[in-house]
C-alpha cells in the first residue's frame, strides 16, 4: 500500500457562544481549520485535522499548515502510510521543524492503519480504559461573577473539570480565581490558565494572592525558565502547556521538577506518533496530563478521544471535546459529549466519516 494523493480542505469553524477569549485581550469568533485527506493506491483513505488557535498563540498559523503541506507532500507520495515512524522521519527530512504542519498527515496515516487492521485507534494506541473519559470545559475570560456562573452552567452539563482563562491584570485574575474556586465542589478540578500571559512579577503576585487554594497554575509565563522561577516561588501545583512542544521538553521538565502535570496537544508535537511517545513517558513517570489539541472540529476531536481514552485514568486529568464549542459538524460518528464525558469511536481507524458536502472542494491536492 502506497500514498497516492494528499488533499487539504479549508473549513471555518464558528464559536457557538459567539467568541472565545483568553490572555491579554485575545479573542476569536471563528477558526480556520485544515482537514487533511490521504488517499492510497489500495483505495483506503485516512483523515486528519489541524486547527491553530489563531496566528498569535503559538508559532503556527492556518495558512502555514497548507503551505507546509505543499513542501512535504511530494516527498510522501509512494510512501507506505502504515509505517508511521518511517513516515515521520520522511516528513522531518523534507521540512525541518513546523510540527503542526505534519500532524494532520500523521493522524490520517494512523486512520489508514486502523482501517487496514480493522481496529479503532484507541485499541492500537494502548486499549480503551473504561467506557468513557472525562472532559474539561474552558471558561472564556470574563468578569469574576460571570466566570463563576459559567462553572455552575457547565456543571449542569456534567463537567467536573474546568480551565479558567486568566493571563490579564493580576488583581483582576486573583478576583476571577477566587470567585471560581468558591464555586468548586470537592470532586472538581480547576486550572487557572494564563496562556503565557503574565510577566514573572505578575505571576508571582497572582500565586501569592491565591495561595492555599485548590487549583493548578497553568503556563503562567511565555518561557520555560520564567515558569520554572514561578514554580520555585509557589506551593501551588504547576501545569505546563505551551512550552511542551516535544519529548525533549518533557524530559527536561522531569529532570528540573518543573511541573506537576502537562497539557499534551497533538498538533503541537507533530501528530499522534509523537504524542503517544510523550503520553507513554508521562504515564511511566506518573505525570498527570490533559489530552487535547490547539483546536479543531469533529475530526480533531476524534483523534483526541482515541488518545485520551487509551490513557491510563490515574494520569488522565481530562480531555477536550472541541466539537462541542464550534459549528458546523464536519463528520458523522464523531465523539459527542454526554454528562461531561466522551468515548472514542468504535469503528476502524478514527471511526468517523467526513461530511464531504460540508468540506466542499479541496484547496490543495498533491499527487
Amino acid at each position: 500500500m502506497r500514498i497516492a494523493r494528499i488533499l487539504a480542505y479549508r473549513v471555518e469553524l464558528k464559536v457557538k457562544e459567539g467568541s472565545y477569549k483568553w490572555a491579554k485581550g485575545k479573542s476569536v469568533e471563528a477558526f480556520d481549520s485544515t482537514v487533511v485527506r490521504v488517499d492510497t493506491d489500495a483505495g483506503v483513505t485516512g483523515w486528519g485535522e489541524v486547527c491553530p488557535l489563531g496566528p498569535a498563540y503559538l508559532p503556527a498559523y492556518a495558512e502555514g499548515v497548507r503551505a507546509g503541506m505543499r513542501e512535504i507532500g511530494p516527498a510522501l507520495i509512494g510512501a507506505d502510510p502504515t509505517r508511521l515512524l518511517e513516515l515521520n522521519l520522511a516528513m522531518d527530512r523534507a521540512l525541518l521543524g513546523h510540527p503542526y504542519v505534519k500532524s494532520g498527515i500523521d493522524v490520517a496515516c494512523w486512520d489508514i492503519l486502523g482501517k487496514v487492521a480493522g481496529l479503532p485507534l484507541v485499541t492500537l494506541l494502548g486499549g480503551r480504559f473504561g467506557p468513557t473519559a472525562a472532559l474539561y470545559r474552558a471558561i472564556s475570560q470574563d468578569a469574576p461573577e460571570a466566570m463563576a456562573a459559567s462553572v455552575r452552567r457547565y456543571r449542569a452539563e456534567g463537567y467536573r473539570r474546568f480551565q479558567l482563562k486568566v493571563g490579564g491584570d493580576a488583581d483582576a485574575d486573583i478576583a476571577r480565581i477566587r470567585a471560581v474556586v468558591a464555586e468548586l465542589r470537592p470532586d472538581e478540578i480547576l486550572s487557572a490558565d494564563a496562556n503565557t500571559g503574565w510577566q514573572t512579577r505578575e505571576a508571582l503576585r497572582v500565586c501569592d494572592g491565591v495561595a492555599g487554594l485548590n487549583l493548578f497554575i497553568e503556563q503562567p509565563c511565555p518561557t520555560y525558565e520564567e515558569c520554572l522561577a514561578v514554580r520555585a516561588h509557589t506551593s501551588l501545583p504547576m501545569l505546563l502547556d505551551e512550552v511542551i512542544d516535544g519529548i525533549g521538553m518533557v524530559v527536561r521538565g522531569l529532570a528540573d521538577r518543573a511541573m506537576d502535570a502537562i497539557n499534551l496537544k497533538i498538533s503541537k508535537v507533530g501528530g499522534l506518533t509523537k504524542a503517544v511517545q510523550i503520553r507513554n513517558l508521562c504515564a511511566a513517570m506518573n505525570v498527570p496530563m490533559i489530552v487535547e489539541d490547539t483546536w479543531g472540529g469533529d475530526i480533531g476531536t476524534a483523534a483526541i478521544a482515541h488518545l485520551a481514552h487509551s490513557t491510563p485514568p490515574h494520569v488522565l486529568i481530562a480531555a477536550t471535546d472541541f466539537n462541542s464549542y464550534v459549528t458546523p459538524d464536519t463528520a458523522d460518528g464523531a465523539p459527542r459529549r454526554h454528562e461531561g464525558r466522551f468515548a472514542a469511536p468504535s469503528g476502524p481507524g478514527l471511526g468517523i466519516a467526513p461530511r464531504l458536502d460540508v468540506l466542499g472542494e479541496p484547496v490543495l491536492e498533491i499527487g
